[in-house]
């Protein structure tokens, strides 16, 4: 039943992305079904609104097509598109306001979204459709390294035992404390314990915790299934939780689902993330706590303690162990906390 989650995430973002190519150029469709194969679902659903608001942008230009409707935009239609049309796409969507909404792109996203017009352009030159790639003329914006946050060990301690004991939460939170403490605590210290992802987590099922091994299944971006291990804090944590879902009946369509809301439906992505900021802006409040961070938090400890960037990159299941030396064989805060006392400016 490993795959049951995402086999339906799966099917409800095919949906989204037929629909949304209803709203975009018949070209498009052929670009869809050409990347298939090589992108996950999600990424394509992000290509989709990519290019929607692309076109959306497009077909207001004077000297492009703005008597059109996006789509019937031909190929000789998309041939008028200069590199500057989108620099100027780009630069509108820094910041625009959208009914009562201010939204502003910083430079990652706006380079997310040039990469999905390259992408599109790419294929048309390449298909012959267009006899040039204007888009591959656009420079990418830069991008400014992020400072890597993470959890000191005793923000990690009092994270979880904030989670047990509720200290720190408001009046109205510990109302509900009683009935999420114990599947609160086994999803944080399944993040900290196993740096798995919040997809990964959402998706878990009943059927896929072997208590025996001290292992679970999760289906890893794109699909693949691997098998991750836990140690003993996260089998108490787990087992607890486990006793008290088994109790539970579940709406239907959720049966198999290991976490549940408190409407006993699967829980859901967005409900994870409040849970750990819930949690997080009491136990470290000077630091904007995720998930991801959390993952971020076990990579760096699993580092630390092995020394063998391979292994984190295999547990964490980076493709690329490039990515894991990026993030997790960086300078630590430890370090950094050395170095500034290495420095006096008096003589005592």
């Amino acid at each position: 039943m490993a795959n049951s989650y995402h086999a339906e995430q799966h099917k409800d973002y095919t949906l989204k992305i037929r629909a949304l190519l209803s709203e975009l150029p018949m070209l498009c469709g052929s670009f869809f079904r050409a990347i298939d194969s090589q992108t996950s679902v999600l990424t394509r659903y992000a290509y989709a609104i990519d290019l929607r608001g692309f076109f959306q942008f497009a077909i207001q230009q004077a000297d492009l097509f703005p008597e059109k409707d996006i789509p019937s935009l031909t190929a000789s239609d998309l041939e008028k598109i200069q590199a500057y049309h989108i620099e100027l796409y780009l630069n509108e969507v820094s910041f625009y306001q959208k009914g009562d909404h201010e939204w502003i792109n910083q430079e990652r996203a706006k380079a997310r979204k040039l990469s999905s017009i390259r992408s599109f352009f790419k294929f048309l030159h390449k298909q012959e459709y267009l006899p040039t790639n204007v888009a591959s003329l656009v420079d990418i914006p830069k991008l400014y390294e992020k400072p890597i946050i993470r959890l000191e060990p005793n923000e990690v301690a009092d994270l979880l035992d904030m989670a047990e004991n509720g200290e720190g939460l408001t009046d109205r939170q510990k109302q509900y404390h009683a009935a999420t403490k114990l599947r609160d605590v086994a999803i944080l210290t399944l993040f900290l314990g196993t740096g798995i992802r919040i997809s990964e987590l959402v998706g878990i099922d009943l059927e896929d915790i072997d208590f025996e091994n001290d292992a679970f299944v999760v289906t890893r971006k794109g699909g693949s299934e691997d098998i991750l291990n836990f140690g003993e804090e996260v089998h108490s944590a787990l087992a607890d939780y486990y006793m008290w879902r088994e109790q539970q009946s579940a709406l239907e369509g959720h049966e198999h689902a290991l976490f549940l809301s408190m409407q006993l439906r699967r829980i859901t992505v967005r409900a994870v993330e409040n849970l750990v900021k819930k949690y997080a802006r009491i136990a470290a409040p000077l630091k904007k706590i995720t998930p991801h961070k959390l993952r971020s938090t076990y990579g760096t400890m699993l580092y630390h303690e092995t020394e063998d960037i391979y292994l984190v990159a295999d547990v964490l299941g980076h493709k690329d162990v490039n990515t894991t030396r990026k993030h997790y064989a960086a300078s630590s805060e430890e370090h950094k906390r050395i170095a500034a006392k290495k420095i006096k400016l008096r003589d005592d």
